[in-house]
């Protein structure tokens, strides 16, 4: 089992995000909706895995992986976006996340990325 953090600036998004994740048998320690509040969170809570949108005000998500990076190379960070959005992706992926799930997302996808990084 997994400890997870949510990360997304849409409020069903985290939503649907919980319900998943908590179905699939991971736990959900918090939530954050955007970049400085997912590194604040990361550093009180320290998850086993963030799940990170991309695009959010503050500080995108990119950012945001940069930031948890610093903190924990070792964070295992799992971008979530639309698709359309690839160069982002390339950069997430460069900052150090370690998979990208698109939306609209499917539990199966969700449950799946998680049982590979846990």
């Amino acid at each position: 089992m997994a400890r997870v953090l949510v990360t997304d600036d849409a409020a069903f998004m985290r939503m649907q995000l919980k319900d998943m994740i908590t179905k699939a048998g991971h736990e959900v320690v918090g939530d954050a909706d955007n970049g400085i509040v997912a590194v604040e969170k990361y550093i009180e809570l320290r998850p086993d895995i963030v799940t990170m949108d991309i695009t959010m005000p503050e500080m995108d998500g990119v950012s945001a992986v940069k930031e948890i990076k610093k903190i924990d190379p070792d964070a295992i960070i799992l971008m979530c976006s639309a698709m359309g959005q690839q160069q982002m992706v390339i950069d997430a992926i460069q900052a150090g996340a370690k998979d990208f799930i698109v939306k609209p997302f499917s539990a199966d996808r969700i449950a799946d990325a998680l049982k590979k990084y846990v």
